[in-house]
């Protein structure tokens, strides 16, 4: 069992939600590469973060939408470094990262009218190309 990643004071992802596994890494480093396994790869399940609100929880599958595997649970991988105990601690420090920027609420857009530069720039723009394509125009008579 893994230890327990602390986002805030009020949100932590437990460690029976978190699932650690190193495997060997491509790229650089010669044999090191063939011999050690510095990747690391954590899965954790969301529905198990503790003090997640709700809509935090929709913002977060939302943005990960894309590293969910078939259980469902988040895939982070690492392989930054050629250790493996730096690669976990930024894997979970991603974890931690992640978390947090889905407990940050998005503000909503206001509607606001184009400004009057907007709308003439719009205008002299149609202007322009609706005047280049007359141009086009052959007198074919």
């Amino acid at each position: 069992m893994a230890d327990p990643i602390l986002v805030t004071n009020t949100v932590r992802i437990p460690g029976e939600a978190i699932r650690f596994k190193a495997v060997r890494a491509g790229g650089a480093g010669g044999q090191n590469v063939n011999k050690v396994s510095s990747k690391v790869e954590l899965r954790i399940d969301l529905t198990a973060i503790e003090g997640l609100p709700e809509d935090a929880l929709i913002r977060l599958r939302v943005a990960l939408r894309n590293r969910l595997d078939a259980e469902g649970l988040w895939m982070i991988v690492s392989d930054r470094t050629r250790d493996q105990l730096k690669n976990l601690e930024d894997a979970r420090e991603k974890a931690a990262e992640a978390v947090r920027a889905a407990l940050v609420r998005p503000v909503p857009r206001k509607a606001t009218r184009p400004t009057k530069g907007s709308k003439e720039r719009r205008l002299e723009s149609k202007k322009r190309v609706s005047q280049t394509k007359l141009r086009r125009r052959g007198d074919f008579e």
